[in-house]
């Protein structure tokens, strides 16, 4: 006769394992191998005991990553041995705060797109949940947008106002259920509601019926704004162009491209180019907008991407969209429910106040969110999807890095595009996309998030980390705080900073070339840089080289306004002949071309600066297709799309074998050790542009002008890489 050995184990597991479904899963696994034991959540992760004849512990532990659910990650599992205690029965316990001397680790994960099951139930006329639009399960739904603490409870959620009505209870206590502890489960007995406001705030339907007239009115190109998961969003009508302009004016964002919303993923294959890996993503739980090519014609508005031959695409992620497109069945602008440049709206009263003089109704809902949550947007490259802006799916994922910090450290951020962040262990906890902060609403959401982030973590920062220019609002913010904690800061130089964020996101350890590019970062030295090369790891970096530095005629203005940074160009590259030969006609560059030149010559109001973004500029202004933004990056993304463009034309084949492209020197310079922004060489874009300039007065092409533009900064990278010798190049910026 055997003998079955028993055995107790304790497991703490780290990683995202609250709310996907990680207990259930658990106790499934528990009660099939007929084991002992119980499971909660807590502050660090999951807490568990499990006891039973070793053989079958054993394989519950191998079990237990191998097979846990899509949307967990577990990152560590620790396990020792404790006392049997004769436990047969296997339970969920109520979440407790006992971390076992774990550093809290945020553990709760993204919001997750609509799962296939839940869209099953809302399609079923005979589904007690037809056409609910807030159906959710342990696999989907509201998670970081709904959290108030840690652990993952109900009762740490804006779910908390919604009290299980008992058919929901009894899914959400019994094991077999897929709703089994989903959190934020709801019917239309028991939870939230949809109610279309007119202009005023005043009720014009509830329920379904808010949901149908809402539709219509979105047929009739009016424009609607839609409380969503993180917060609103204004929709109209994509295939109107008259609809898009409307809101263009009220938005008061003249040129930037605008998200659309597809019905289905066959409507996104008929309006645009769609490789598998860029499926994959839009069907994905993240569901993120997608920068994709569209096709010709497309059947969307002209006004939705002008002049840019990609759209940002995406899938109805939400039950409440998945109605709104069946309804429709025409993609739809859904761009974030904001005035351009403040944060995106997430109160209803709130969007009353900020959104009036742009919607024309309210599509709102009595769910409260408890944070903005805007939508992610990715881009395909080379088969791999890059993030360009973290939130709803991916924000607050956790980016490993390679050793613990010694102390939990808060990173503020820069002025621009704006994220937080707190490292504590081995992780650096990342906020959700905030923004520009230039304006008093996008301070205060900057403020939440730092607030947000330590709350969710319970930990306080014993150093802060913050951009080195000394006039952001964030770097002032980092020297208020640590006064008032009596705390450390260390400025970090922008460039830097990209680098090595650039490398935590890959894993990278020890020393690589860091190519940092963008339009503008505070250097040592008091100038702005921007078109950086460094030799750089986590610790430190050298400057090993830099674009040939340029003037920024009138400062901030010249970042708006691409003619001033021609000039610029045009006279350290040709001197006083650059006003007589300029590429565009001089009435392209404005009346006040004379006033400009003269503060270029006289170093007037003109700061230096090396960032590769106004070199863009410059190129834009140059070849006639930007003279004056109305976005950031709207000059370089128009060089962009011309040198796309040309690359795809039979022209750029035959232009390719006749004439080589254009190649700006990587020139050495002497080296001057006691400047701490002296480098050992420059990148030397003069004679680029002297060749641009004359060729387009021989007629040449802005298409191939530009596309011999990317060739150029491309072998410029690969020059820096032969020189640093290094066998890892980091490429990375604004």
């Amino acid at each position: 006769m055997t003998v079955r050995v028993l055995r107790r184990v304790r497991l703490e597991i780290e990683g995202t394992v609250q709310g996907v479904g990680f207990r259930p899963f658990v106790h499934r696994l528990a009660k099939e191998l007929d084991l002992g034991g119980w499971v909660a959540n807590s502050s660090s992760g999951a807490l568990l005991e499990v006891e039973g004849p070793s053989e079958l512990v054993e394989t519950f532990v191998q079990r237990l990553s191998a097979d846990a659910p899509a949307a967990a990650r577990v990152e560590e599992v620790t396990l020792r041995p404790v006392s049997l205690s004769g436990e047969t029965a296997f339970t969920i316990r109520a979440s407790t705060d006992e971390t076992d001397g774990m550093e809290r680790r945020l553990v709760i994960a993204p919001d997750l797109a609509t799962c296939e099951d839940c869209l099953r139930e809302m399609r079923d006329t005979g589904d007690r949940r037809h056409r609910y639009p807030f159906l959710t399960c342990t696999q989907c739904g509201p998670r970081y947008s709904v959290i108030t603490g840690i652990p993952y409870d109900r009762s740490r959620t804006t779910m908390e106002g919604f009290p299980l009505c008992a058919r929901c209870r009894t899914e959400y206590e019994t094991d077999a259920d897929r709703r089994f502890h989903a959190e934020s489960v709801a019917c239309p007995r028991c939870g939230p509601q949809v109610v279309l406001w007119d202009a005023q705030g005043r009720s014009l339907a509830g329920r379904d019926a808010a949901v149908q007239q809402a539709g219509q009115f979105l047929r009739e190109g009016r424009i609607l704004a839609v409380k969503g998961l993180g917060g609103f969003q204004l929709w109209v009508d994509a295939g109107s162009d008259s609809a898009v302009i409307r809101l263009r004016e009220r938005k008061r964002r003249p040129h930037k491209p605008f998200a659309l919303l597809f019905p289905s993923l066959e409507a996104v294959r008929a309006a645009c180019d769609l490789s598998g890996e860029e499926e994959a993503l839009l069907t994905s739980p993240q569901a993120p907008i997608l920068l994709l090519r569209r096709k010709t014609p497309a059947g969307l508005a002209s006004a939705v991407a002008p002049d840019n031959p990609f759209v940002g695409a995406m899938l109805p992620n939400l039950p409440l969209q998945h109605l709104l497109m069946a309804e429709l069945g025409v993609p739809m602008v859904a761009t974030s429910g904001n005035r351009s440049e403040e944060p995106i709206v997430t109160d209803n009263q709130e969007a009353l106040t900020r959104l009036q003089d742009i919607a024309d109704a309210f599509l709102v809902h009595d769910r409260p969110i408890a944070r903005p949550v805007d939508d992610s947007v990715v881009r395909v490259i080379e088969g791999e999807g890059v993030i360009l802006r973290r939130a709803r799916g991916y924000a607050p994922q956790a980016v490993p890095v390679p050793g613990p910090v010694p102390v939990p450290i808060l990173a503020v951020g820069g002025h621009l595009k704006n994220t937080v962040a707190l490292a504590q262990g081995d992780q650096v906890v990342l906020s959700q996309h905030l923004g520009d902060l230039g304006t008093a609403e996008s301070v205060m959401a900057f403020r939440r998030a730092v607030d947000d982030l330590q709350t969710l973590l319970n930990g306080t920062p014993q150093l802060i980390a913050c951009d080195l220019h000394p006039d952001y609002h964030s770097t002032r913010f980092a020297h208020e705080l640590a006064l008032r904690l009596a705390v450390p800061v260390v400025p970090v130089q922008h460039h830097h900073a990209h680098v090595a964020a650039c490398m935590a996101e890959h894993g990278l350890t020890g020393e690589v070339l860091g190519v940092a590019w963008d339009g503008a970062g505070y250097g040592p030295d008091g100038t702005l840089w921007g078109g950086e090369f460094l030799i750089a790891g986590y610790a430190g970096y050298r400057r090993m080289a830099h674009l040939q530095p340029f003037r920024l005629p009138g400062g901030e203005r010249a970042m708006r306004e691409p003619r001033r940074l021609a000039l610029a160009m045009l006279w350290e590259a040709l001197g006083h002949d650059g006003l007589t030969i300029t590429g565009p006609p001089r009435r392209s560059l404005g009346q006040d071309v004379d006033a400009i030149w003269t503060m270029v010559r006289q170093g007037v109001a003109s700061p230096w600066t090396t960032g590769m973004g106004r070199l863009f500029d410059a190129v834009a202004s140059l070849l006639d297709i930007c003279q004056v933004a109305t976005f950031e990056g709207q000059a370089a993304m128009a060089v962009e799309a011309l040198a796309e463009q040309y690359e795809r034309s039979p022209a750029c084949v035959a232009e390719r074998a006749e004439t080589p492209s254009v190649i700006p020197l990587l020139e050495k310079t002497a080296r001057l050790a006691e400047t701490p922004s002296g480098s050992d060489w420059v990148a030397d874009w003069r004679p680029m542009i002297r060749d641009l300039v004359r060729d387009l007065h021989r007629g040449f092409p802005p298409g191939c002008l530009a596309h011999r533009f990317h060739q150029a900064l491309a072998d410029l990278v690969g020059q820096a890489a032969q020189v640093a010798g290094l066998p890892r190049v980091v490429l990375t910026g604004g």
